[in-house]
């Protein structure tokens, strides 16, 4: 290790540590731990450009290890990126861009949304399918267009985590030898030691898994740790896991090696003692020496010499294959508009919602070839294969748009994610509704990221039968209607399911739900891409003056309609409302929403198999509902829906008695 190694290092360590300081609050030990690794890996193999943090053939960092953003913040700064001092010293503050865990689209540089422990690395698995997936398509024998590699930084607790390990195995089984990971082996986690809860080897793990392994006796020694990297660079069959042996909290007396060094800051005095520790020159806070400052400005030369010899590469391809290069740049602007001509159109007869969405999809795929994603195990069910297209690593072929995600819910939605983050793809997942649970946290971070995955949900309610209340959707509905940013959409029929798609791809700045029935239902009239586009709007007028509303979604509507039809020969008059999606009829103008629910009108009722969370304020009450508040029972569906009220009959008593309140 020479001088400007140790001191960038050492600057590193102590820019985390006033950090921490200043804010009161903070992951310390980490940063301290980690440094060495991290900063071997950002200046000599890490290709970025600090000036450009979003240019396309970049190497991707994820910081899988969330709560120690400061690390990332510091390494950003003193390699030339746009934070600043006093960015660093904002770190935790409101309104500052160096929040508590590193959030994608806030500070440049920051490739996804980290924190919840073990998301980032499966995310980064996402990063990696992309790069192959796009070098496979684009990248010619005389050109290679696209060509970089994935790192991370991951600790014990992110791989205690079940969605790594169900990435890490995707990610062995598709041999993304372009994945690197630097495994911050501290053995130390928030309550204690890693032994006190784990007694497994995590090499031996990794290798039955498919990954090449490599174990740096000490974290320190850079040397060491740019020599795994370099054997990690060679493989071409495996990814890469180096386990680096750190000591987390490095430098501080007493605390270093302890979980008593995991989070929060430490006193005046145990800083002072990890001053003289490094050697460190200087009481100022914030200080960054000259000699670092001045090595910024070769990686901040580097970079922009690597993304022009890298900007003539695709002036080359571009020349050479004109029709390759405009369709590249059409994947990397992702803003397709999708034709209604472009779509199927059901004139009438029967079909499942979920059938019209897998032919929605092909349809689209058709024309915008930038789609990839497949299903959780479950693809006949959920309709999601692109037809007569290979599938990822099929044959070594990694080309196609389908992707076998085995029985892996969870990763398969951080997957999708880190997919999306990287640009260039649109990525898409499916299963049955009830087991949106398993994927929640990473649905979560993808409204947070402003992510546009696409999650196709089927098999959407008690119709399901005999699978039983297990595979019933009861809560998941409200509960993906509660979260914020995220545009959930039920069509009711086949042309709305098409419309949802539409809706689907265009939207790039959140992710989509697409909440689909397994049961055929009629095609529908008076539907219209613009009425649907509203989120809701009224299916069906009342022959005469309405005196009430029934509204509903999926494929409840059919039953409401009916119901119409039947309280009017009672001479009982009701508008019907289809209303697809609480989200985007919540962004109409109030005139609109006045004239789908009429203040005047107060005799209203709202139909949906699944909870009732959330109806009351379209409805007035809980009480004006037929919905489901209860677990399901294994048996055929239909029987299932009478049994719970989903008659057409009880809709019109449940309406008389409101009507006659």
């Amino acid at each position: 290790m020479n001088n400007l190694d140790k001191l960038s290092i050492d600057t590193l360590r102590m820019l985390s540590i006033d950090s921490v300081q200043n804010a009161n609050h903070g992951h310390l030990g980490m940063p301290l731990g980690s440094a060495p690794m991290a900063y071997t890996l950002w200046s000599k193999f890490l290709n970025f450009n600090p000036h450009n943090t979003k240019w396309f053939n970049r190497d991707r960092f994820v910081l899988t290890s969330g709560h120690g953003s400061i690390l990332l913040y510091s390494l950003l700064h003193i390699f030339g990126a746009d934070i600043s001092i006093d960015d660093l010293k904002g770190f935790r503050q409101l309104g500052s861009i160096t929040p508590g865990h590193p959030e994608v689209g806030l500070t440049p540089g920051v490739e996804a949304t980290t924190g919840p422990l073990g998301q980032g690395f499966a995310m980064t698995v996402g990063l990696a399918i992309a790069e192959k997936n796009l070098a496979a398509k684009f990248n010619r024998d005389d050109i290679s267009l696209i060509d970089h590699y994935t790192y991370t930084i991951c600790g014990d607790g992110d791989l205690m985590e079940g969605v790594a390990n169900e990435a890490a195995s995707l990610a062995g089984h598709l041999k993304l030898s372009k994945l690197i990971v630097l495994y911050d082996s501290n053995k130390v986690c928030s309550d204690g030691n890693v032994a006190d809860s784990c007694s497994g080897n995590i090499q031996e793990k990794f290798r039955a898994m498919g990954w090449n392994t490599i174990y740096v006796e000490n974290g320190n020694d850079i040397e060491a740790v740019a020599n795994a990297l370099s054997s990690a660079k060679m493989q071409s069959e495996k990814p890469s896991l180096i386990e680096v042996n750190n000591i987390i909290g490095y430098g501080v007396p007493g605390l270093e090696g302890t979980s008593k060094i995991h989070s929060n800051p430490i006193s005046s005095k145990l800083v002072s003692q990890v001053i003289k520790k490094y050697s460190w020159k200087s009481d100022e806070k914030f200080y960054v020496p000259e000699d670092v400052k001045e090595q910024r400005k070769y990686y901040i030369k580097k970079g922009q010499d690597l993304e022009n010899e890298w900007m003539s590469t695709l002036a080359k391809y571009n020349d050479k294959y004109p029709q390759m290069g405009k369709l590249f740049q059409d994947f990397l602007n992702n803003k397709f508009e999708i034709n209604i001509e472009d779509l199927p159109h059901y004139n009438e007869g029967k079909m499942a919602t979920r059938t019209a969405s897998g032919e929605s999809l092909n349809a689209i795929f058709k024309k915008h070839g930038n789609l990839i994603g497949g299903s959780a195990d479950l693809a006949s069910s959920n309709k999601t294969t692109l037809n007569n297209e290979t599938f990822l690593g099929v044959n070594n072929d990694f080309s196609g748009p389908n992707i076998y995600f085995g029985v892996r819910e969870f990763s398969m939605a951080s997957i999708i994610n880190g997919i999306n983050l990287h640009g260039g793809l649109r990525g898409f997942s499916g299963t049955f509704l009830v087991f949106s649970d398993y994927m929640r946290s990473a649905i979560r971070n993808s409204a947070i990221m402003k992510t546009p995955s696409i999650y196709i949900f089927t098999h959407d309610s008690v119709a399901v039968g005999q699978d039983g209340p297990t595979h019933q959707p009861i809560e998941q509905l409200a509960s993906l209607r509660c979260m914020p940013n995220l545009l959930v959409l039920r069509p009711a029929d086949a042309n709305e399911t098409a419309y949802a798609w539409k809706i689907a791809v265009e939207n790039t700045n959140s992710p989509t739900a697409l909440i689909l029935g397994r049961q055929d239902v009629t095609i529908l009239k008076n539907t219209g891409y613009d009425n649907f586009s509203k989120g809701a709007y009224i299916l069906s007028k009342s022959t005469k003056k309405a005196d009430g509303i029934i509204v509903s979604s999926g494929s409840e509507v059919q039953l409401c309609l009916k119901a119409q039809y039947e309280l009017e020969k009672e001479g009982i008059y009701v508008d019907i409302i289809n209303m697809p999606s609480w989200e985007l009829f919540e962004e109409q103008d109030n005139k609109y929403k006045n004239t789908i629910f009429n203040p005047k009108i107060k005799y209203r009722l709202a139909v949906e198999a699944g909870s009732s969370l959330g109806w009351a304020e379209y409805v007035g009450s809980k009480d004006n509902t037929i919905c489901i508040d209860q677990y399901g029972e294994s048996g055929d569906g239909n029987l299932l829906l009478e049994k719970l009220g989903f008659t057409v009959e009880n809709i019109v008593n449940k309406y008389k008695t409101i009507y006659t309140k």
